[in-house]
């Protein structure tokens, strides 16, 4: 039995109830528009998934009228000329007009310009995110590739489209990264080479720094992280090797928060609040290192305990108020005074075992009056 072509393989692998919505935004388009299913939906698909996110290119139809006319709530963006528009199930599907984009000044958004489907696949990043399912009005779509993007697919290879694209937009090495681990991509060699233009615009593209908090989400951060390392950029994003080890515990079966992900991230940084400043990340994530890195005494199973295992290995657990109770200290105010004396010998390095501190603490009994 022949093999289904790639376009038919990829409408099947879609959604009943989204192949049903596209079909009927490609009526409402009329015969003289094309209605285009593009980008990571289309990649997914042809990989075997079943894609929930849908980004849809009209080209020859006016996307504030035809978002209007699917009766569904939307947001349109006059800047682009776009449309957010919300599904029945409360996912959002975009709808972009087809555009040509120049930038002007590398690292800062593009100027948008009205082009065909074509123009819109040649835009994009990387070669597996610039196929497009055409869709019929009748039912159906035909795959579009323009830029060789199933070859790319087949290879599980990211290839930019251009030799300046992460010159203008060194964002696209993070995304690249994020998908490769997510996907077992391996970089083309073209990626590789670029990779010096990324390091040399990245303090100009602001969503750079986007795309690493949105690589802190990823389902394996760590794994994203070192393939950033791995290409040469690694300096953007702490420390791989700190996430991996995250990464392991949570396979283990312990919880993580996006918290821990984040404060993990910042802990190698030579500066982890200006970090935290660029990645937008809050004061949460500085806080909790603040508190990992410290002596407080924090139960098994809390995000500082997770951390300061990772970030001090051969760290223990200090005397607590009642241990020291029961080694015989005074109750009241003596129980807090030996505890802070407990915490500036470890501090100065003289302790760095529990067995340690008892002993201290007794030295430091018998020296009271």
């Amino acid at each position: 039995m022949a093999e289904p072509d790639p376009g038919a393989r990829a409408w099947a692998a879609l959604r009943a109830e989204d192949r049903a919505w596209l079909t009927s935004l490609a009526a409402l388009a009329g015969s003289q528009a094309r209605v285009a299913l593009v980008g990571g939906a289309v990649r997914d698909a042809l990989l075997g998934g079943a894609p929930l996110d849908l980004d849809v290119v009209v080209e020859g139809a006016d996307v504030e009228a035809l978002a209007h006319a699917t009766g569904l709530p939307f947001t349109f963006h006059p800047a682009f000329q776009n449309a957010t528009v919300t599904l029945p199930d409360g996912r959002g599907a975009d709808l972009v007009r087809a555009r040509r984009e120049s930038y002007p000044v590398p690292g800062q958004n593009p100027a948008p310009q009205p082009g065909t489907l074509d123009d819109d696949l040649r835009r994009r990043d990387f070669g597996l995110n610039a196929l497009a399912l055409v869709v019929r009005p009748d039912g159906g779509a035909e795959l579009r590739d323009v830029v060789g993007g199933l070859d790319d697919l087949a290879r599980r290879e990211l290839r930019p489209l251009h030799s300046r694209s992460l010159h203008e937009d060194a964002s696209r090495a993070v995304r690249g990264a994020r998908l490769a681990a997510r996907l077992d991509l391996a970089p083309h060699p073209d990626l590789l080479a670029q990779m010096p233009d990324a390091l040399t615009m990245a303090q100009d593209t602001p969503r750079l720094w986007a795309e690493l908090k949105l690589l802190l989400a990823e389902a394996r951060p760590g794994r994203a992280a070192r393939r950033l390392e791995a290409w040469g950029t690694g300096a953007w994003l702490g420390d791989p090797a700190l996430l991996e080890a995250l990464e392991a515990r949570q396979d283990a079966g312990e919880a993580v928060t996006p918290q821990t992900w984040a404060a993990a991230a910042l802990a190698a940084a030579p500066d982890p609040a200006a970090l935290a400043a660029r990645l937008g990340l809050g004061d949460r994530p500085l806080g909790l290192l603040a508190r990992a890195r410290s002596d407080t005494f924090f139960p098994e199973g809390t995000p500082e305990r997770q951390l300061r295992a990772l970030l001090r290995p051969q760290a223990y657990v200090p005397l607590t108020g009642k241990d020291v109770l029961a080694l015989g200290t005074p109750p009241g105010r003596g129980v807090g005074e030996a505890l802070a004396h407990l915490a500036g010998l470890r501090r100065a390095g003289q302790v760095g075992s529990p067995d340690e501190e008892r002993a201290a603490l007794a030295a430091y009994l018998r020296s009271l009056p």
